[in-house]
């Protein structure tokens, strides 16, 4: 039953097709909106904190909906799910570029925030998790860099294209491009879960009793989401993805950050080049780690190394150097949001009921998104410096090593009791 495709298991083709989807969702579309947010503003006459409201709308409708979202994708064909999700998301954004008013943005932001719950938070996470048994944490992190490397090559050619081509044909021209290509890649590679292609997940017979998984060794054995949803584990998991998020959500003031220190433009954007390659780093480092040492004292490590990060931020900032090095491991830490988040999920709850207890856990990352990053800037407003916000992240990173450890606690209660089946 542990087929290959040739010498390659399948579920490395199907981490291929994550890497395609999920690094088209985030980067073609998701990172690349602020491209867009300027020459909207100037060409419409209308006001850039109006347009911006559509990505809270956005974080609201994600919010309401990952719940949902883990349910039909562990209840649908996944094939149909995530093609009506690409639909969604691409096409909102594909039509945004037939739009005069402000209303269009935020209208079309619902469609695109449903289908951006599929495509860029709770698909990679789950499949990874059907399909991987062993080097589930690498595979997470491979796919977090490609997403990465894929935006490194995009950003650029998007925003020359609206700089030649105009943003309206720019919108259309992403949004139709992504469905082109992300289409054919669902319907040829995409599977649920092994036993649809007649295969074991990889690396099931080898399964090892570490701290993290030592109940994991039947194959879809954990806990069913009434009871963890009852459990502190959960809400500690919660919290951890609220204060993961809002650490990283930092880093859009960056360079903000660096121009109330004294540097330009320039120095900013090498920096910001850099801690995209701290990011990259971080995912497969991480990824690889929490697959030799377990994902609690992955995360631990990576909290106290964005502890020794922001510290040299504030001890060293006039220093261009330390500064610098300080940002590559603030992204390499920031990494952690989609690599240790969904390793965590199945250290804690296994994988029973994995996609409803992902998506419900991730309600703390979209809260974050629409409360984390106004508040930074508000902090800057009121106080003319970003120390105060700074500090902020350290206490986050000491409640996040906190949060982990009583999450693995209230596991520990779980199993005792009998709930992990």
């Amino acid at each position: 039953m542990n087929k290959k495709k040739g010498n390659i298991h399948y579920a490395w083709i199907i981490l291929i097709g994550l890497c395609i989807m999920v690094g088209l969702g985030k980067s073609a579309i998701s990172s690349s909106a602020g491209l867009f947010l300027t020459p909207v503003a100037k060409d419409l006459n209308i006001g850039l904190g109006n347009l911006m409201l559509y990505f809270s709308i956005s974080s609201v409708v994600t919010m309401i909906f990952l719940p949902f979202g883990g349910k039909l994708l562990a209840k649908y064909n996944i094939r149909l799910i995530l093609i009506i999700a690409i639909v969604l998301q691409a096409g909102a954004f594909a039509l945004f570029g037939l739009m005069n008013s402000v209303w269009g943005w935020y209208i079309l932001s619902i469609p695109l925030a449903v289908g951006g719950v599929f495509i860029t938070v709770i698909a990679g996470p789950v499949m990874i998790n059907q399909w991987f048994k062993k080097k589930n944490g690498l595979a997470l992190g491979i796919m977090g860099a490609s997403v990465g490397a894929i935006g490194a090559i995009l950003q650029p050619v998007i925003g020359n294209v609206i700089a030649g081509q105009g943003w309206r044909f720019s919108y259309i021209a992403v949004g139709v491009g992504v469905i082109i290509i992300a289409v054919p890649v669902i319907l040829l590679i995409m599977r649920k879960s092994p036993q649809e292609k007649g295969l074991q997940p990889y690396g099931s017979k080898e399964d090892k009793n570490t701290v993290d998984n030592a109940h994991s060794t039947t194959e879809n054995a954990g806990i069913s989401m009434a009871v963890a949803k009852k459990s502190s584990a959960f809400y500690a998991l919660i919290t951890f993805f609220f204060f993961v998020t809002s650490i990283g959500s930092f880093s859009l003031h960056i360079p903000t950050f660096l121009s109330s220190k004294g540097y330009d433009v320039a120095f900013a954007g090498n920096v910001m080049g850099a801690y995209m390659i701290g990011a990259l780093a971080g995912a497969l480092i991480l990824g690889f780690l929490s697959d030799k040492i377990g994902s609690k004292n992955t995360t631990i490590l990576a909290m106290v190394l964005g502890l020794i990060s922001i510290s040299s931020i504030l001890l060293f900032s006039a220093n261009s150097v330390i500064i610098t090095i300080a940002i590559v491991l603030l992204g390499f830490v920031v990494a952690s949001i989609g690599t240790l988040g969904p390793a965590l999920t199945t250290s804690l709850f296994g994988s029973k009921e994995y996609s409803q207890i992902y998506s419900t856990a991730s309600l703390g990352l979209a809260i974050a998104s629409v409360v984390a990053l106004p508040a930074y800037g508000y902090i800057y407003d009121f106080v003319g410096s970003y120390n105060p916000a700074l500090y902020a992240l350290m206490v986050m990173m000491v409640l996040n090593i906190i949060c982990v450890t009583l999450a693995f606690k209230g596991k520990k209660k779980l199993v005792d009791q009998g709930h992990w089946k």
